[in-house]
C-alpha cells in the first residue's frame, strides 16, 4: 500500500508546528479538564503523515477510546469516498435502484448525492434500538420513511437516517456489512486499531470512556435519554449505529484524516471530491439538532469551513478544511493546505447531551482555533 501508520511523535518545529503554539492548545485542553467540568480528554495533532503530538488529561490512559458520536461521520464518508473512487458507486445513482425496499413513499428520486450532503430531505427518519440490531426490520423501516420535503430542496442534517443507508449501500456493493467493511477494508490495512464500530458489551467496560454528566447537582437529576446520552446504553453502543457509534483514541482519528490524504488506500481524485465543497448554505432545523443561522460548507458527507467556517468548524484554518464535529465538545479536522489534522475527543456531557451556553460554545471554537492555527 505504500503507506505506514506510525505513532511516534515527530519533532513539532521540523514538521513545521509552531511548539510554542501547540503547548498553548494543549494547555488550553488541559485547562478544560483540570479546572473545569470535563471528567477526561484526549488530543492528537498530525501533519503530513505523521503524528505530532498526543495526549491523554484526566480519568483516562493513552488507549482509552471514545465515542465519536458525529466525528464519526468523517469515518463514514471515507468509505462512501473509497466505493465513489472505485466505480462501486456513483452520485447519481438511486437509492430505490440499489435498495429497491426503500422507494415506497415517493422516495424514488433520493440519490446517492442527496444522502451524502444532507438534503434527502428525511431528517429525522426513525430507526431506533433494537429494531436496528436487525438488518429485515432496518430495510422495512427504510421501506416506511416518508418525505417532510423534496429531495434536494432543503438542507437538513440526517441525523442518524443518512448513515444507515450508507452502510446498506456499503454491503450492497461489496457483500460486506458495515461495520466488517471498514475494518477489513480500511481500519486494519491502515493499522488503525482502536477505530471500531459495533463494540461487544462484554469489551466496553476495558477500553471504551463511560459517559459522564458535567452538570448533575444531584442524583434525581437525569439525562436526556435521546440524543448523544442514548449511545449510554451499552447495547445501543454495541448494535453500531453508524453516524454516531464508532469509538476510537484522538491519535488514531487524527491518523485516519492523514491516511485519507496520503496512503493509496483511496483511488486517485476520490478524497479531493469527497471533501470538494457542493455548497454552502444554513442548516435548518433547531440548533440542537444541528440547525444554524450560519452557513455551512457541505462536502459528502463532511462539512467544510468554506466561506464562514460553519458547524464548528475552525475559522482560522484554510476554506478548504473539512471534518466533523461532535457532541458535546469534540471535533477532528484535516485541512489539505496545511496538511494538518486534529482530534479532539471527550466523554463529558450535560444531561440535554449538547452545551449551547457560550462557555460551551466558546470552549469549542477556542480549541478549534488554536488546532488550525499551529502551522
Amino acid at each position: 500500500m505504500g503507506y505506514v501508520t506510525d505513532r511516534s511523535l515527530a519533532d513539532a518545529g521540523t514538521a513545521g508546528v509552531d511548539p510554542a503554539k501547540l503547548e498553548t492548545l494543549l494547555r488550553r485542553v488541559r485547562l478544560a479538564v483540570e479546572d473545569g467540568p470535563l471528567p477526561s480528554a484526549q488530543v492528537a495533532v498530525a501533519k503530513d503523515g505523521r503524528l505530532i503530538a498526543f495526549e491523554t488529561v484526566g480519568d483516562a490512559d493513552p488507549g482509552t477510546r471514545y465515542i465519536l458520536q458525529s466525528v464519526g461521520r468523517s469515518v463514514v464518508a471515507g468509505a462512501a469516498w473509497k466505493l465513489l473512487g472505485e466505480g462501486l458507486l456513483r452520485l447519481d445513482e438511486r437509492i430505490a435502484e440499489i435498495i429497491p425496499e426503500f422507494a415506497p413513499n415517493g422516495k424514488e428520486t433520493v440519490t446517492v448525492e442527496h444522502v451524502l450532503t444532507h438534503t434527502a430531505g428525511f431528517p429525522f427518519a426513525p430507526l431506533g434500538y433494537p429494531k436496528m440490531c436487525d438488518r429485515r426490520e432496518r430495510l422495512a423501516a427504510f421501506g416506511r420513511w416518508r418525505l417532510d420535503h423534496p429531495p434536494g430542496t432543503r438542507f437538513q442534517f440526517h441525523l442518524t437516517s443518512a448513515a444507515w443507508l450508507i452502510a446498506e449501500l456499503v454491503e450492497r456493493r461489496t457483500g460486506l456489512p458495515f461495520a466488517r467493511y471498514l475494518d477489513e477494508r480500511i481500519v486494519r490495512p491502515l493499522g488503525l486499531s482502536s477505530i471500531e464500530l459495533g463494540v461487544p458489551v462484554e469489551r466496553q467496560a476495558e477500553s471504551v470512556a463511560p459517559m459522564i454528566a458535567t452538570d448533575r447537582r444531584s442524583e434525581e437529576d437525569e439525562v436526556d435519554p435521546w440524543g448523544p446520552w442514548y449511545l449510554s446504553n451499552p447495547e445501543v453502543l454495541a448494535a453500531g449505529e453508524p453516524s454516531h457509534a464508532l469509538v476510537g483514541t484522538a491519535a488514531d482519528v487524527a491518523l485516519f484524516f492523514q491516511a485519507m490524504e496520503h496512503s493509496d488506500l483511496w483511488p486517485a481524485g476520490a478524497v479531493a471530491e469527497g471533501r470538494r465543497m457542493r455548497f454552502a448554505e444554513r442548516p435548518a432545523g433547531d440548533g440542537l439538532y444541528g440547525g444554524s443561522d450560519k452557513r455551512t460548507g457541505m462536502g459528502l458527507f463532511v462539512t467544510v469551513a468554506g466561506p464562514d467556517a460553519g458547524s464548528n468548524l475552525p475559522a482560522t484554518g484554510s476554506a478548504a478544511l473539512y471534518g466533523n464535529s461532535g457532541a458535546a465538545y469534540q471535533l477532528a479536522f484535516m485541512d489539505p493546505e496545511s496538511g494538518l489534522s486534529f482530534a479532539w475527543l471527550c466523554n463529558g456531557y450535560p444531561l440535554s447531551g449538547y452545551d449551547q451556553t457560550s462557555w460551551g460554545t466558546a470552549l469549542l471554537a477556542g480549541v478549534a482555533d488554536l488546532a488550525a492555527d499551529l502551522c
